[in-house]
């Protein structure tokens, strides 16, 4: 049995954001467990970050079946504390998982074949032990498979009943455009899109966040902290343990240059003329734009959540803050 009583208060200060056009409404700030909930990690912190965030609001847990290391021990290990702290707390919840990178050798492993992505949500809801998540994403669109077969398992899989909302991630403007058509003739429309978006990586700007506007599909940012570049954490050089001091880390200790750190620096600056930190700031500066439902962050420390959180209720932003901005990130 759990020790685990979830707070009384824990709807009392987050902001919810309506999906798009949806009925589904999300936390501002949402818990991925991308890197931090492997069998590599410290399971006794796993839970006591889950917990946390559970207690502050946050409803909304994004996994997908190759998150670890290794491979699906994400989904697994938040399986096993669903079933430890959370059982009777699965409704106040919002558990997505997404397939499209590839998880078993053979060519039915990975990509946007129908076979591949029913069997893959079948193993996630295996390892998590849940009966259906409520959002499932094309995690990558597949240049090999038509986009009506990708999208058709979309659809298979609400129908099946196990996916209530269906969603697409790292998918440029043109091709997101043709997914939200056929899902959208098919009568399970896409609610929402998870791209790669921050100060540092910018391209959502270039017509996709309009299309999402325009079509009432809600965005979801993932690495709004630029894998933690957008922290406090390498303004004096890169910590033992970060990401890019591990070599299987996908922030590569090469992109630490003196350039960038100079920016986060000047970044910083602003930051604490605001009252923030730089972490906050960063994702302030996305949940200042109506058209952003959610802000996706990974931590690996309670301390970074409750830092975290401090974001939201700070999205205003002068205009001559964002054209000092603006100048940084220009340069």
């Amino acid at each position: 049995m759990s020790s685990y009583t979830p707070s009384a208060e824990r709807y009392k200060t987050m902001e919810y954001r309506r999906c798009g056009k949806s009925g589904l409404l999300l936390p501002a700030i949402s818990l991925g467990l991308w890197h931090n909930f492997g069998d590599v990690d410290d399971y006794k912190n796993c839970r006591k970050i889950l917990q946390h965030a559970f207690d502050s609001g946050i409803t909304h847990f994004d996994l997908a079946n190759n998150y670890g290391p290794p491979p699906g021990s994400a989904e697994e290990n938040f399986g096993h504390i669903l079933k430890k702290d959370f059982e009777g707390y699965r409704d106040e919840m919002i558990i997505s998982s997404k397939a499209g990178y590839k998880m078993w050798e053979g060519p039915y492993g990975e990509w946007g074949s129908k076979k591949y992505l029913v069997s893959s949500l079948d193993q996630s809801l295996k390892r998590m032990r849940l009966d259906y998540v409520d959002i499932f994403y094309s995690h990558r669109p597949d240049p090999s498979t038509p986009l009506e077969e990708t999208m058709g398992a979309l659809d298979l899989i609400v129908r099946q009943g196990k996916a209530l909302y269906v969603g697409i991630s790292n998918y440029q403007a043109p091709e997101a455009e043709r997914a939200m058509q056929i899902l959208k003739e098919l009568g399970t429309p896409c609610i929402i899109h998870q791209p790669k978006y921050s100060m540092f990586e910018r391209w959502v700007e270039g017509g996709l966040l309009d299309l999402l506007e325009r079509e009432g599909v809600g965005c979801i940012p993932f690495s709004p902290l630029a894998q933690g570049l957008l922290t406090n954490k390498y303004l004096k050089g890169i910590p033992e343990d970060s990401r890019a001091a591990k070599p299987t880390g996908f922030l590569q200790e090469n992109q630490v240059t003196p350039e960038t750190v100079d920016k986060i620096a000047r970044l910083n600056y602003i930051a604490q003329e605001r009252g923030q930190t730089l972490a906050q700031m960063a994702l302030s500066w996305l949940l200042k734009d109506d058209r952003i439902t959610s802000v996706l962050i990974g931590v690996s420390k309670v301390e970074q959540l409750e830092d975290c959180l401090e974001s939201y209720s700070r999205t205003i932003f002068t205009q001559e803050e964002l054209d000092r901005i603006e100048h940084i990130l220009g340069q």
